[in-house]
């Protein structure tokens, strides 16, 4: 088959969506070597990331003739030209005309978050990302969506036909699943100034990652345990900043920024628990990082995090700070209860390892692709 992505993120963005994009292609192209992956990008990012990826077998960069209006026009008469037999829409959207092309499509549906709080995304945003998921949703041949969360979301809120939603989760990129030397640790942890003992939280810093609950937490735990956080900064931000005067807690609060992607999995394997407050995500990769790592994690109820953490890891009220500081108290506490819990772990989460992913989203696409 000649499959055809939406290349835009897995060229351009280093995080995010950005990381899903390049995992899934290569995983295909590791796994499936038979088929050509053709990748439909504007531009592409000058980093090492993206070096790397586009130099893997199989794997194809197609350069937009067009920048205007690109993903959502310029692209059909590109999939035409190239003969494609598929084409993956990565990130929530189709371009118009597909469903007449004679291209059989899919489309990747992450959340439907700008749809249950709003609060947090700009009018016109949720407007264009309404118009264009309904779209993709209904004029592909079959959608994913990324948990049972989000495919329950789809069926209320959009109305998607059940059988015509498949879930299919995702990885975490490779450098997770190894443990790194103690020379390297050794390293990282002199290179970022981390703390002899700390939990730890990734994930860019707004109101609905909900981090203030940590800094809440934080005076309830021992005065030794510390607390990382890593992302980028909106203003939500304000409010930690705050609490962190308020409670008195700057020797115990240490924001990392510039973290380069290579270092991270060292972070997570220095810490002691890893802990994802969040109000609502579509899935949770940190989670599985933190597992992969071999840290026992603390997560919110409420969305799908549960999917991503498994039946041994712990989940609050992302409302009860007192909660969260006794469930991580219970960790520290404990060490044999942790090491327990992070073997667990360990097992549940080689249900999101490359090559089970690689076959099922193989399977999928040889259905759709089979079907008249």
């Amino acid at each position: 088959m000649k499959i055809g992505f939406d290349g835009k993120r897995a060229a351009n963005n280093l995080t995010g969506l950005g990381n899903y994009s390049r995992s899934l292609i290569l995983q295909l192209a590791n796994y499936f070597p038979n088929n050509e992956y053709l990748v439909y990008a504007p531009k592409v990012k000058d980093h090492p990331q993206t070096t790397a990826f586009f130099k893997t077998r199989g794997v194809k960069l197609k350069l937009a003739w067009s920048s205007f209006l690109w993903r959502s026009f310029g692209i059909l008469k590109q999939l035409k030209a190239d003969n494609i037999t598929l084409y993956h829409g990565l990130s929530q959207e189709l371009p118009f005309g597909i469903a007449t092309s004679g291209i059989k499509s899919v489309v990747t549906i992450h959340d439907l978050i700008y749809i249950r709080f709003p609060q947090y995304f700009p009018f016109i945003d949720r407007q264009i990302y309404r118009f264009k998921g309904q779209y993709a949703c209904r004029k592909a041949d079959a959608v994913i969506a990324i948990s049972e969360r989000t495919r329950q979301d789809l069926i209320e809120l959009f109305e998607v036909p059940a059988e015509k939603v498949s879930v299919i989760y995702q990885s975490c990129d490779d450098s997770f699943k190894q443990a790194f030397e103690q020379g390297r640790l050794a390293e990282i942890k002199g290179k970022y100034a981390l703390p002899e003992q700390y939990i730890l939280n990734v994930g860019t810093i707004e109101e609905r990652k909900n981090q203030l609950l940590l800094i809440k937490a934080l005076p309830s735990l021992p005065e030794a345990c510390k607390l990382v956080l890593i992302g980028k900064q909106q203003p939500y931000a304000k409010m930690l900043h705050a609490e962190i005067e308020r409670l008195g807690l700057h020797a115990r609060v240490v924001f990392l920024k510039d973290v380069s992607f290579m270092d991270l999995p060292g972070i997570y394997q220095l810490a002691k628990v890893f802990v994802y407050p969040s109000l609502y995500e579509g899935f949770g990769i940190p989670i599985i990082e933190a597992l992969y790592s071999g840290v026992p994690v603390i997560a919110a109820t409420g969305s799908c995090l549960e999917e991503a953490g498994g039946p041994d890891s712990i989940y609050i009220n992302p409302q009860d700070h007192t909660a969260l500081a006794n469930a991580t108290n219970k960790l520290l506490n404990a060490p044999e209860s942790c090491r327990n819990m992070a073997d667990q772990g360990l097992k549940f989460v080689q249900k999101f390892n490359n090559e089970v992913i690689a076959a099922q989203l193989m399977a999928f696409y040889e259905g759709i692709a089979s079907k008249r």
